[in-house]
């Protein structure tokens, strides 16, 4: 049998010495005896994925609202892509897998329905009521609203992984509990950049199949032309579909290698030995090399300019706004159409808030579906 001491003995043991180790955790906000066959972040992993607000990924945008068709990447299925670079990324550097993977199955816990759209409109709203910030709003849901045990209120996360949600993506607003002045953990770091990986990747392959770009626009990207010459080589007969698919799979192939050897290459170039020297360089440690770095930026400027602000895209963002708009004036102008437990929840914490909470936690179609109720006159309510 695998002791949770066992799995502390082998982190300490294998880890790199700048991994981030179970036994060093800051351990969590309300004192619980720990489990004898999981470690802290084992732990953190499996209360993430049993939550309430893990399993609304499902229903919440990535880029397509999910009626738009059964295919394209939800905020689930963008998440499971994190996890599953960020683990690979972890285990080749030698740094602690499970917490990398905790991260990266939290990361997206805050997000709104609607994608950003829904969290533009309730960053407005919120203006003047203490703001809107989707790591913020992750950090509330594992801190407070999850409500799954009696001795405290959220999932009582390590210090570690709600450091590391709070400061995934540079965040704009860092709590002073976490030290905005030292840089995140590797692990954390690996989880960004395996974001940037995924959500590029697979907004390109939703777009592509959506229709809302073509591969000939793209022949001018670096990265693509790159990629679909490599495919085109290797496979002389592939139709459109196994073409596109093989393309997407090289390019990630190609960013996680590349993240990789330069991440190695700057570790071994700053010296860095252990964890606080990580929170204390100048810089971020993980990063890709300048010459991908450079065609990403190509890349991303050009899915903003054709695919994220693609008519059909800012028709369905248009709706969203809408859709959040009008449901938190119409909860914040008579707080006794929300359910019973949000009403009290709005009480204790004032009702901008309280509706912001119950707005920012709805998926796709239940928000789609109380407009419905709230607004159309022949609506079962």
């Amino acid at each position: 049998m695998i002791y949770r001491k066992d799995i502390e003995l082998r982190e300490e043991k294998e880890l790199a010495s700048y991994a981030t180790k179970s036994k060093d955790s800051r351990g969590r906000k309300y004192p619980e005896e720990e489990h004898p066959y999981r470690s802290i972040y084992q732990r953190d992993k499996d209360r993430i994925i049993h939550s309430t607000a893990f399993r609304r990924l499902e229903y919440k945008t990535q880029v397509f609202v999910n009626h738009e068709g059964d295919y394209y990447r939800t905020r689930l299925t963008h998440t499971i892509e994190v996890a599953q670079i960020s683990r690979c990324l972890a285990r080749t550097l030698n740094i602690n897998e499970d917490l990398a993977e905790a991260i990266a199955l939290a990361h997206d816990l805050g997000h709104t329905p609607f994608g950003h759209s829904g969290e533009e409109a309730l960053c407005k709203l919120m203006e003047g009521q203490g703001g809107f910030e989707h790591n913020l709003q992750a950090l509330r849901v594992v801190d407070v609203l999850e409500r799954r045990y009696p001795n405290f209120p959220g999932l009582n996360l390590s210090w570690e992984v709600r450091e590391s949600i709070l400061k995934h993506n540079a965040a704009r607003e860092v709590l002073t509990e976490f030290n905005p002045k030292e840089k995140p953990l590797l692990e954390a770091q690996v989880v960004d950049k395996a974001d940037s990986i995924a959500y590029d990747t697979h907004d390109l392959d939703d777009s592509l199949k959506a229709g809302l770009i073509n591969e000939g626009a793209l022949h001018g990207e670096g990265l693509w032309r790159y990629a679909s010459e490599k495919v085109a080589s290797k496979w002389t007969s592939l139709d459109s579909d196994n073409r596109r698919a093989q393309t997407i799979i090289f390019l990630i192939n190609l960013q996680v290698t590349d993240l990789i050897e330069n991440t190695q290459k700057r570790l071994e170039e700053l010296g860095v030995k252990g964890p606080e020297e990580v929170r204390h360089c100048r810089q971020l440690v993980v990063d890709f090399s300048p010459e991908i770095s450079e065609r990403k930026r190509s890349l991303e400027k050009f899915l903003g300019e054709n695919v994220y602000m693609h008519y059909r895209v800012a028709r369905m963002a248009d709706k969203a706004r809408r859709f959040v708009e009008e449901l938190f004036k119409a909860f914040v102008a008579n707080p006794r159409q929300l359910p019973p437990d949000f009403q009290a929840w709005a009480e204790k914490e004032g009702i901008h808030r309280g509706v912001c909470d119950y707005i920012a936690g709805m998926t796709d179609r239940y928000a789609q579906d109380e407009y419905l109720r709230l607004f159309h006159p022949y609506e079962r309510v």
